[in-house]
């Protein structure tokens, strides 16, 4: 079973920058994409980002432009920098896979204004 584990988030201010990571412990040969979602207080978990392949990168319409989705599939770690943030960004973020695996704790993205 492969785990996931969520690290980098933090207390930013408006504007800032952070960058989140993700490791999977265990094989994940068969996915075919890579996933970042996020759920902020009181809503439900929302979508934020996906990479299929270095050329094939969908974001959200509230993170185009300032999110970035990147992958080092040979260690399999997967990042998403994120620029330029908003209060409304304050969320818990978790990565995933496709197919998608259990989920992990998240890591909190607080962005102060």
């Amino acid at each position: 079973q492969v785990q996931l584990v969520e690290s980098g988030g933090d207390l930013v201010q408006a504007g800032g920058s952070l960058r989140l990571s993700c490791v999977a412990s265990g094989n994940t040969l068969r996915t075919y994409g890579r996933q970042w979602f996020r759920q902020a207080p009181g809503k439900q978990r929302e979508w934020v980002a996906t990479m299929l392949d270095p050329r094939r990168k969908n974001y959200s319409d509230s993170v185009k432009g300032r999110f970035s989705i990147v992958s080092d599939n040979a260690k399999n770690i997967m990042y998403l920098q994120m620029n330029n943030l908003k209060p409304e960004d304050t969320a818990v973020y978790y990565c995933n896979y496709l197919p998608p695996f259990q989920w992990g704790q998240g890591t909190q993205v607080t962005v102060s204004s």
